[in-house]
This record gives structure tokens, sequence and C-alpha cells, in this order.
């Protein structure tokens, strides 16, 4: 039974504060990523403020591991933009019309780049996060390890 002291919502509710879908919702808990929800009377899923706030982990570690699926559709949009440009090309064209295919072109590979750039600045960012994490567990693993050190050992 749900602690009455403490704020659920129904899945809809949390859907529409992480931005996922009640189906997705439901695959993270068949995936293990989300414990299995308090459920009411009715079986009507109840989530927490910490499954809200594990949801929105699990979604900005997507978004920043992964790629997204619109992500995905303009890079693949832009392949077949440039596979028609190059049909397209014919030598004998006038300047002009170089000129505006591959300005075309370069619109579309700068917005590929505009993309693996983005996710390169983040994974940097997480990898500077978690260098600097490792630096801290070291340090305390020194501490502890001095203070195991200056310990008087119990006689046996």
């Amino acid at each position: 039974m749900p602690d009455p002291d403490e704020a659920y919502l129904q899945i809809g509710e949390v859907a529409e504060r992480t931005g996922v879908t009640q189906r997705t919702l439901r695959f993270y808990e068949e995936k293990g990523l989300l414990r299995p929800p308090t459920r009411m009377d009715g079986g009507f899923r109840l989530y927490s403020e910490q499954d809200v706030k594990r949801v929105e982990h699990i979604r900005r570690l997507q978004d920043l591991l992964g790629v997204a699926l619109a992500e995905i559709k303009e890079m693949v949009d832009a392949e077949e933009v440039l596979r028609e440009l190059r049909a397209q090309y014919r030598p004998d064209s006038a300047i002009d019309e170089k000129r505006r295919q591959l300005e075309r072109a370069i619109d579309v590979v700068q917005g590929q780049y505009s993309i693996v750039k983005q996710k390169t600045e983040q994974m940097e960012e997480m990898k500077a996060q978690l260098k600097e994490r490792l630096k801290t567990f070291d340090r305390w693993m020194k501490e502890l390890n001095e203070l195991e050190a200056k310990e008087p050992v119990a006689p046996a």
C-alpha cells in the first residue's frame, strides 16, 4: 500500500512530466530500469518523486549516450540528399548550378556535423564529471588507508 505521506503520480502524469510515453515507462519497468511501481487497489501504477527523478536520469543518459530517432532520421535523410546531389551532378553544368549543389551539400553535412559535435561535447562533459568523481574516490581511499595505518593493532 502506498505511503499516505508521500505524493504519488499515475503513469499518465509521469509520462507527461518526463516526456516519455506510458509504453516506455512500462518498458523501463520490464527491463529493470525502473523498479515496479506501487499499485492502487484497482491495479493502477503509482510513481513516487524518486521514480520520476530516475526516469529523468534515464532520459538524460539516453540523450547523452545515444542518438534520438529524430537525429538518426536527420542523418539518414542527409545521406539520401547527398546521394541525390551526386546523381544530379554533371561536369558540364553551369558554375551557378555546381555552386548551388555544393552549397546544399555543405548545409547537409554541417547539419550532420552539428549533431555529432553536440554529442561529442556532451560526452566530454560527462567524461570530465566521471573523472572528477574517480579522483574524489581515490582521495577518500587514500585517507582511509592512512587512517587504517595509524590505528593501533589489537592484541590477538
